[in-house]
């Protein structure tokens, strides 16, 4: 497997969303500065991070789509199926099942916990919602391997320190706490105030 920087794997999965959406438009081919110019980027990363992976355009006819859609997916998606689950159903956690639901074959979204005995053995956006205190049981039953974090911050480091015990290895964290995982644990935090407060401060320089 090719090990490649995180950004670059960022930008790979960021190119074949943009690919597909090409395809929907009829397009057959794409040139470097068109899909750079589509993700706000330069046509030289376009073609660094394209070379990093191996693959070369046509000579005269840009970047064949539906090629360049099956390398990235070899390259970047898991050579079988893997299972998710969202920790902690409330707003948040509804709306992030209900848009990655269906998004990617080789990602299956099977599972939420919960600790509100409302939801308990219902059907969340598409998906059943069992008790946080059935998690350990059914993350090993399950085979899930990854976890998108939805809950209180309070609770966020208290139910890592528990899902890594469980055998998660990797989390996605939606909450404004910061995490520590082990080595073998991969983490990737997303913090929407402050991609909020980036926009605000550039916005005011337009």
């Amino acid at each position: 497997m090719i090990k490649l920087p995180g950004r670059t794997v960022e930008r790979l999965s960021e190119y074949r969303r943009t690919l597909l959406a090409c395809l929907s438009e009829n397009k057959n081919f794409i040139y470097s500065h068109d899909l750079a110019a589509r993700l706000h980027i330069k046509a030289v990363q376009v073609r660094r991070d394209l070379m990093l992976i191996g693959y070369s355009s046509v000579l005269r006819k840009g970047y064949d789509i539906r090629e360049l859609i099956s390398i990235i997916g070899e390259i970047i998606d898991p050579e079988v199926a893997v299972n998710v689950a969202v920790i902690g159903i409330g707003n948040f956690g509804r709306a992030i099942a209900g848009y990655f639901k269906g998004k990617r074959s080789k990602l299956n979204l099977v599972a939420a916990f919960d600790n509100d005995p409302q939801k308990f053995s219902k059907i969340i956006s598409g998906i059943k919602c069992y008790s946080y205190s059935e998690a350990e049981r059914l993350i090993s039953e399950m085979n899930i391997r990854i976890a998108i974090l939805t809950v209180p911050p309070e609770l966020a480091r208290e139910i890592t320190e528990e899902l890594v015990r469980f055998g998660i290895k990797g989390i996605l964290n939606f909450t404004t706490i910061s995490l520590n995982v082990p080595p073998d644990v991969h983490l990737e935090e997303y913090d929407m105030i402050t991609s909020l407060e980036k926009v605000v401060y550039f916005s005011k320089e337009k």
